[in-house]
């Protein structure tokens, strides 16, 4: 069971002459439960093309991609995507933002409302369910839409950059908070981020994409989540020896990476 992807290529045609691009070639990767899965790797490399195909707004050229057995042939609630952007109802509140997903699916309003409480209470939001998101800060912003997609119970939350847009100390509470989310949900992740660090502290699997046509080049078990959550704080976590050994071992390979692209 979980999300399996087998030889999926893609290739996007071009509206002129000029040949085709080849974004993905041959991506094979299991997502389980429980995992939590970055992906990294330099401009270009393919990374959101790759949660794409997982979220099913793209199809595959070639492979399959199958959660728990089915293939993946579009968009479903089995999947749930959080943006870079929070990309939230500016004219609902934060309760009715977080109960939307269940709303189109249908859910009678109490049953829908009862649901969202509970994450928004998981997300440190309880306060501020009446309030309109665009009196939240960034960072309350994104828990906001990290609450609406585990609402309607994914099986595997893709997240695309979500912290990117944070200032530096923000970005590592909110680190903190989705490992701690993610601990108390067991839900499977798949992670973008173009930080070594922020990768290397909050996967337990790493892959490292290669530029244009995107491969997964290097694949790595990572430590480091699961020592934060059984007590190490997240700063001991990242100053250790081991930590700071493997984050030069991979700014290597990207650099490599891009200087051989170059």
């Amino acid at each position: 069971m979980g999300l399996h992807i087998r030889q999926a290529s893609v290739i996007y045609p071009t509206a002129d002459a000029r040949p085709p691009v080849e974004a993905l070639r041959e991506i094979n990767l299991e997502i389980l439960q429980d995992d939590f899965v970055v992906a990294l790797g330099a401009s270009g490399c393919g990374k959101s093309t790759l949660l794409s195909l997982i979220a099913g707004f793209l199809a595959p050229t070639s492979g399959e991609i199958l959660l728990d057995g089915a293939m993946v042939n579009g968009p479903g609630a089995d999947r749930a995507v959080v943006f870079q952007k929070h990309a939230l109802m500016p004219w609902l509140n934060v309760l009715d933002n977080v109960a939307f997903g269940l709303k189109l699916q249908g859910v009678a309003e109490a049953k829908r409302h009862d649901v969202a409480r509970g994450f928004i209470r998981l997300l440190g939001l309880a306060d501020f369910e009446g309030s309109r998101v665009y009196n939240l800060s960034g960072g309350m912003q994104q828990r906001v839409g990290i609450a609406r997609a585990l609402t309607c119970d994914p099986k595997i939350l893709l997240m695309d950059e979500p912290l990117g847009a944070l200032d530096a100390l923000t970005r590592e509470k909110a680190q903190e908070l989705i490992l701690n989310i993610w601990h108390k949900t067991s839900k499977s992740v798949f992670f973008i981020t173009h930080s070594v660090e922020e990768a290397l502290f909050m996967g337990t699997k790493l892959i490292v994409m290669s530029p244009r046509p995107g491969r997964i080049t290097h694949r790595f078990d990572l430590p480091f989540s699961r020592q934060f959550l059984t007590g190490t704080p997240a700063r001991d976590v990242k100053a250790s020896r081991e930590f700071i050994a493997l984050r030069e071992e991979v700014l290597k390979i990207i650099f490599a990476d891009e200087e051989a692209a170059a």
